[in-house]
């Protein structure tokens, strides 16, 4: 990591800030004042400012349960933010890793570390996605077929991935998907002669949504759950 970038994001100084600071020879890496703001800083390398010691963040892991009409994005000047939720320290540095429409419910991944990130959302990595589905009519036979056999969506070369299909109730299905294609179990339902009147997602891969968060409500992700990406 860049020692301005260690700086501002461990400390409260911004980054112009950190580099105002290095510059005047405020921080030592490894004992030895450094005024390069751009250099290097190893994982092990010890960090001083004016004498204390400055360590990196740990990576925050976060699991939010989204209501409807909240948007998955960082700001926006008409909605209602996932992110207006979140009082944490650094909250700039989050992102999320695999969004929602905004009329769609449910579980949410959010984090400041990149590689875990794309290891939830490359689909090298095949992780599942699980969404409970309100249907307007009831699915039929055929329908199950053509999902289970992997639907053609307009304006996509490929087919979707085969779908596993759980009928709930009359008009209530859980299907499981690996792809993550634009408004994909939408378009899917749509392609079949189905709408969808509500969509809620209840698990990416092996992380499930806790049952006792409430809409609009958070946790940190245990260290198990991490591990399961």
């Amino acid at each position: 990591m860049r020692l301005d970038k260690l700086l501002s994001s461990s400390t409260a100084f911004t980054r112009s800030l950190a580099k105002v600071a290095i510059k005047k020879g405020k921080v030592k890496v490894d004992g030895v004042v450094v005024k390069n703001h751009a250099q290097k800083v190893a994982e092990d390398a010890l960090v001083e400012y004016m004498g204390v010691s400055i360590k990196k963040p740990k990576p925050q892991y976060i699991m939010f349960h989204k209501p409807a009409g909240v948007v998955c994005a960082n700001s926006d000047e008409d909605h209602e933010t996932v992110f207006d939720s979140l009082f944490l320290p650094r909250v700039e540095t989050l992102h999320i890793a695999g969004r929602l429409d905004i009329d769609t419910t449910g579980l949410i991944l959010i984090t400041d570390d990149g590689q875990w990130s794309h290891r939830v959302t490359s689909p090298k990595h095949n992780h599942e996605k699980s969404y409970l589905i309100d249907l307007d009519t009831p699915i039929t036979e055929k329908q199950i077929r053509i999902l289970s056999e992997g639907v053609q969506l307009k304006a996509e070369e490929k087919r979707c991935l085969p779908a596993q299909i759980e009928v709930l109730s009359e008009l209530k299905i859980r299907m499981t998907i690996t792809e993550g294609k634009y408004h994909q179990v939408k378009r899917m339902m749509a392609a079949v002669g189905n709408h969808v009147e509500k969509l809620h997602r209840e698990q990416i891969g092996k992380i499930k949504l806790d049952e006792s968060l409430k809409e609009n409500q958070w946790r940190e992700l245990t260290a198990e759950e991490i591990e399961l990406v």
